[in-house]
């Protein structure tokens, strides 16, 4: 190579122009679904933009949960992300008690407001809703009394 292909051989730019962004897609105005399970209960939560009201299975959430703790834990996920004022929900659940109930709601409430907010997924799984409960009633086993207890041993 001689001196002259070296420094005289330079690339040429071609002018880039740019891209203009995409915007984000707007909101949809739902509803969006979420499945919510806790020990035998399930949950089909739609969420929709509206006033803050939820219902399950045709009653409001103060008339289905009758205790206080109830209520809060299957609001739980509205209220860490600020939003409890912002979402209707139409709630069906069956099987179980109102505890496993309580907790399939708030997980299927909690999958429903990723899929309305991508934005809100991040904070919800450290909040840790969005993390199915995996405990289950241990099942009875034959030749004992229950799943753990045995029947009484006698030597004589």
């Amino acid at each position: 190579m001689g001196d002259a292909e070296v420094g005289n051989t330079t690339p040429e730019m071609t002018p880039v122009e740019p891209q203009p962004e995409l915007a984000p897609p707007a909101p949809a105005s739902g509803p969006f679904y979420g499945t919510g399970r806790r020990k035998t209960s399930v949950a089909r939560v739609y969420v929709r933009p509206g006033s803050g009201q939820l219902r399950v299975n045709g009653r409001a959430l103060e008339k289905f949960f009758v205790r206080p703790h109830w209520r809060e834990h299957a609001r739980q996920p509205l209220v860490f992300v600020g939003s409890a004022e912002q979402y209707d929900a139409d709630i069906k659940v069956s099987g179980g008690g109102a505890g496993g109930q309580a907790g399939a709601v708030r997980l299927g409430l909690a999958r429903a407001l990723a899929a309305a907010n991508p934005e809100l997924r991040p904070k919800l799984r450290r909040g840790g809703f969005l993390t199915r409960d995996p405990r289950m009633k241990e099942r009875k086993k034959y030749g004992q009394k229950g799943a753990r207890k045995r029947f009484q041993w006698t030597k004589r």
